[in-house]
């Protein structure tokens, strides 16, 4: 059986990946393909637990080493207990966020490092990389304005930093990509949904002929 295709979507708070997932999760519906969406930290039970430690409002005072500790054992749960799997029974995986989330927050904009981060991870994912990495881009100034008028989505320790904490964050993405260009894909994530959509799609078939194909008959 085929091999899935493992792709993460990465990107700064208010930068739409809740909603790029779904509309790719509709379109692979439609078209039959077989696939799992998930999210870091989370997407298991024992996940999910370390997430609401980590982005609880009450946790303020947590360590930067200890909150890079604690993304890294819940993606190796994760990874283990759901995307592994998934991958090797041929499903394609999109996963929202994953290593180069906590390069940028962690790594870049918490000062740590990101060859510091990265050795971390290192040991959790052992070296089970994406297949393409969406970055959808959108400047602070947007991306926690979206927030703040979005009533229903969850409120978290991440956005309550201040905005040089969320600049420092594109700042790590900006360096990411540069440094990971065949693997990263930039997205400009402040233009209509509709086109976001549409330029990830074209993304998506150019990287991987047939991604959306299936041999299931109608």
């Amino acid at each position: 059986m085929k091999k899935g295709i493992f792709i993460t979507i990465e990107g700064g708070e208010g930068a739409g990946k809740s909603t790029l997932i779904e509309q790719l999760s509709n379109t692979m519906v439609q078209k039959g393909v077989p696939f799992l969406t998930t999210r870091e930290p989370g997407g298991i039970p024992i996940a999910e637990q370390i997430r609401s430690v980590i982005l609880d409002r009450g946790n303020v005072s947590m360590d930067a080493r200890t909150e890079a500790l604690l993304y890294a054992a819940a993606r190796r749960q994760h990874l283990v207990e759901k995307v592994v799997p998934a991958l090797a029974e041929g499903r394609h995986v999109i996963c929202d966020r994953f290593v180069d989330s906590s390069l940028a927050y962690q790594g870049y904009a918490r000062g740590l490092g990101m060859d510091e981060v990265w050795n971390i991870n290192s040991f959790a994912i052992q070296e089970l990389m994406p297949d393409m990495t969406i970055y959808m881009d959108v400047s602070p100034e947007v991306g926690l304005s979206r927030i703040a008028g979005a009533a229903d989505r969850e409120v978290n320790r991440l956005d309550l930093e201040k905005r040089s904490f969320h600049e420092k964050v594109r700042e790590g993405y900006m360096q990411l990509l540069q440094n990971h260009a065949d693997r990263m894909v930039r997205i400009n994530a402040e233009q209509s949904s509709e086109m976001v959509f549409r330029e990830v799609l074209t993304a998506i078939e150019r990287r991987f002929a047939g991604f959306f194909a299936t041999d299931v008959k109608s």
